[in-house]
């Protein structure tokens, strides 16, 4: 990879979320202070919102290792469709709670003792939800009844809602979500990055893995990525990182707007079309360098998105096959030692079942692997999505 050529020290410009690669953009510095200040208050609702990419996860990430693990119990979760009563049972995972089979009412009550608990210990409670705009509305007005648990005067949980901007809109403008919007202490919507700051963000990545200024970029790079990328971090990350490998692959010391427009174009052609066909040439402009194809074929925009859809399938389904047949080989030898007639200390093949319980957390380890490849590999797919829908919007 070109982190080696350039001798880097790691991959700085990754899609996953690192407080180690925060970045103070004025919209985020801005993001940082209502939450600072919101966090200050200890209850109510701190409300962010960004477009996809903007960086919300990454905010949190670092505001979370400012917080003493000792006197903050932290509770965070990834929201789907949920409706009242799943956010209960969801939350109350969250938090470690067993309440398999609970019905809402005793989750709620299971909740509202680990509250006071925590309380009584002196710690307080921080609820963290990603993706808000998932959630109904009678979801969130569920949600704004915990800020209606107490000990004393003192209220026992504050919630941190992140979301994409349709969320915003729905806090804003729904009827049935009056009183939530009374308990909102501090809200930011995260803006793209200015022009001026895409150069400060790449040379702030690079230089967290030891960037020597190798390779070197021209001035007008850096307007060419904010044009391109409408300044949301995580399209800034998508080009710089293919611009660095392009530069590795032809042992570029110097990067260029050439460069960047072959990058771009290349970009552009593997989202307009699936990566079986031969994708056509992009079109060269009077200075003889690619440019971005436009218009897109609906057709084969649509095959490619069923058969990265049929690729994610494929593996999800042969990493259960492969955990299902572990469980079902563990458990034939569980029910042999079993029978087995017990020995004179009472026990019936007690190393073995050592032995077993060693394989059990090999498989559990095996899982926790796949699910993050399978993650890994859903993520690609939203991000293929994601950059097509864009091109889509543009042609």
């Amino acid at each position: 990879m070109f982190d080696d050529f350039y001798g880097l020290s790691g991959k700085p410009f990754q899609l996953t979320p690192d407080p180690e690669f925060y970045f103070r953009s004025i919209t985020h510095r801005k993001a940082l202070s209502y939450l600072g200040y919101g966090l200050a208050q200890g209850e109510g609702f701190i409300v962010i919102t960004g477009e996809v990419g903007s960086g919300k996860s990454t905010l949190v990430a670092h505001m979370m290792k400012t917080l003493d693990p000792d006197a903050v119990t932290v509770a965070q979760i990834v929201t789907s469709k949920l409706n009242e009563e799943e956010i209960v049972h969801v939350v109350a995972g969250a938090m470690g709670l067993d309440v398999e089979g609970h019905d809402k009412a005793t989750a709620l009550t299971d909740i509202e003792s680990f509250l006071h608990e925590e309380a009584r210990a002196g710690r307080r409670c921080l609820l963290i939800i990603d993706e808000s705009q998932n959630l109904s509305v009678q979801a969130l007005e569920e949600l704004r009844m915990f800020s209606n648990f107490q000990l004393g005067n003192h209220p026992l949980l504050q919630t941190l809602l992140l979301g994409q901007p349709e969320f915003r809109e729905t806090l804003q403008n729904d009827d049935g979500l009056e009183q939530l919007r009374q308990r909102v202490i501090a809200a930011h919507h995260l803006e793209p990055m200015q022009e001026a700051e895409i150069e400060p963000y790449i040379v702030h990545r690079l230089e967290k893995v030891g960037w020597n200024g190798n390779p070197s970029f021209a001035e007008d790079v850096f307007a060419g990525i904010f044009a391109a990328s409408d300044g949301i971090p995580r399209r800034v990350n998508q080009i710089a990182n293919r611009l660095m490998l392009a530069g590795a692959i032809e042992k570029r010391s110097d990067i260029d707007s050439a460069m960047l427009e072959a990058v771009l174009a290349e970009m552009g052609s593997e989202r307009a079309v699936p990566p079986a066909p031969a994708v056509p040439e992009a079109p060269v402009n009077n200075s003889g360098s690619n440019t971005v194809a436009s218009g897109l074929d609906r057709e084969q925009v649509n095959a490619a998105i069923l058969e990265r859809e049929a690729m994610l399938i494929e593996a999800f389904d042969g990493a259960i096959a492969e955990r299902d047949a572990q469980i079902a080989e563990l458990r034939a030898k569980l029910d042999d030692v079993a029978e087995r007639p017990v020995d004179a200390d009472g026990e019936t093949g007690g190393t073995e079942i050592g032995e077993m319980r060693e394989q059990l957390a090999r498989i559990e380890a095996r899982s926790f692997e796949q699910e993050r490849s399978i993650r890994q590999t859903l993520t690609m797919l939203i991000d293929w999505i994601e950059g097509e829908m864009d091109s889509s919007k543009a042609a």
